[in-house]
């Protein structure tokens, strides 16, 4: 390990900290319970004072000297320095969803529970990445021995993975700007702190002040970032929503505790599709990549049951086959239930009002229970059509046929509405097997898919006679 004296310059020892109110903006030099303007209690953060600027004349008298040094370029003009370079990461599911590899001088956060697996994977691919480039790995949680420990029983290649333990963001800038690494992890942001702030480490000033350093010290030097954020127990990134808007990529690892399955998830990509997913296995030799995705989401049950039909979503720019379960019973309550498990609650309670309304089937006696295989979460609405049929399947207790696939939105006026990629959807069902599909008719193919009988329904009732 090896450690860099900070010589502290006059400028940066002259920086001062400041309280600004996170509801309203305004500033004041001591911390207090209430803002003083606006009266919130507890919204003052600490915050370094922006330095004054040399050349800048008094508060009202403009800001003389600086035009001469801006100038304004034509859009037309900026070359844009033709195909941006990319670094492979060794796993090719981690490739895919940050939109082909890493880009020199990005920023890429990702999220997760405790112990999901974020550091094993990042140390996979920095050991990966380390028998052709320089990286670095920082870690302000675990000792190297620890580290060391998971590669060895990861089996891991120990030559090339550099690591550093520190969490002063300033050494780590002064020791990463001296050694140049390719790649560079840090694990985790919410451990790292600046001496420019007097708040304690995981503090929103702190993940603040510390993030936005590492990102200009990686635009500026061109080094391929990752930063491991914590999440709260509502699953969403701890700390400043500012964080996610600095990094160029946001990543949330997925999963379920009693499943060996991960999935990671990009909500935020500045170099590629957002909502790209990607599937690992969680094996005593650390993740594995599932090269068919669709496989470990259907159950393939050995004869036809009832509630259960295929669905094809669409995640970024991969269709995924998913299975949707439905389990309607008899409800004894004033106010029967609806449960989803990866749909949305509010859009169950809608579509059962248009099933009854334009279909005939009431389900305001009953308990509705809808789940989607395999712990994924889907959040587009060509899940309409797929979840009316399975609960019209578990009502009338008649199995839907194992080969059919469904997809649709469904309209309040019971209009079965097209959904996008209704093509590679349909390819990908023939792709598995699938042999008959309901569709919207607008999204049925000009040419006939070999192997699958399409559907095209209009309406809620069509797709309901035509089961």
């Amino acid at each position: 390990m090896v450690c860099l004296p900070i010589f502290w310059t006059t400028e940066l020892a002259r920086q001062k900290t400041l309280y600004s109110c996170s509801e309203c903006g305004a500033q004041s030099p001591k911390w207090a319970g209430q803002c003083g303007e606006c009266g919130a209690w507890n919204t003052l953060i600490e915050v370094v004072a922006p330095a004054a600027e040399k050349g800048r004349s008094s508060r009202f008298g403009g800001y003389a000297g600086v035009t001469s040094e801006l100038t304004i370029t034509s859009l037309a003009e900026v070359k844009s320095g033709g195909e941006t370079r990319r670094i492979p990461c060794g796993l090719s599911e981690l490739d895919h969803v940050l939109g082909g590899g890493l880009v020199p001088g990005s920023v890429v956060v990702i999220g997760g529970d405790p112990g999901i697996g974020k550091s094993t994977i990042l140390l996979q691919t920095l050991a990966t990445l380390a028998q052709q480039i320089s990286t670095l790995y920082v870690t302000g949680e675990e000792s190297p021995q620890q580290i060391s420990l998971r590669a060895k029983r990861l089996d891991l290649p120990l030559e090339g993975v550099r690591l550093l333990t520190e969490t002063q963001v300033e050494r780590i800038i002064a020791l990463a700007a001296k050694e140049r690494p390719q790649v560079m992890v840090i694990d985790s942001i919410q451990t790292i702190h600046t001496e420019l702030l007097q708040s304690a480490p995981g503090s929103v000033a702190q993940v603040r002040e510390s993030a936005a350093q590492l990102v200009r010290f990686a635009k500026q030097s061109g080094i391929a970032m990752f930063l491991v954020g914590h999440v709260t127990k509502e699953g969403q990134l701890a700390g400043p929503r500012v964080l996610e808007h600095m990094v160029d990529t946001v990543l949330y690892f997925e999963g379920e505790s009693s499943s060996s399955f991960r999935v990671i998830r990009a909500v935020k990509n500045r170099f590629g599709a957002v909502n790209e997913l990607g599937v690992f296995a969680m094996t005593e030799k650390g993740l594995r990549e599932v090269s068919n995705p669709s496989a470990i989401f259907l159950s393939r049950h050995q004869e036809p049951v009832a509630g259960s039909v295929t669905m094809v979503t669409r995640e970024g720019s991969r269709p995924l086959l998913v299975e949707v379960q439905a389990l309607v019973d008899e409800s004894h309550l004033s106010n029967p239930r609806r449960v989803t498990l990866g749909l949305e609650h509010n859009r169950l309670a809608m579509s059962l009002a248009v099933l009854h309304r334009h279909a005939g089937v009431a389900t305001y006696d009953q308990d509705v229970f809808v789940n989607v295989v395999g712990g994924v979460r889907v959040t587009e609405t060509a899940a309409d059509l797929p979840v009316l049929l399975a609960v019209l399947s578990s009502l009338r207790n008649r199995p839907l046929p194992h080969d059919l696939i469904v997809f649709g939105e469904i309209g309040l006026a019971g209009e079965v509405r097209p959904v996008p990629s209704g093509l590679d959807r349909l390819r990908e069902a023939a792709r598995h097997g699938f042999s008959r599909a309901i569709v919207p008719k607008a999204n049925a193919p000009k040419k006939s898919i070999e192997g699958l009988e399409v559907v095209a329904v209009q309406r809620l009732s069509d797709a309901v006679d035509s089961i």
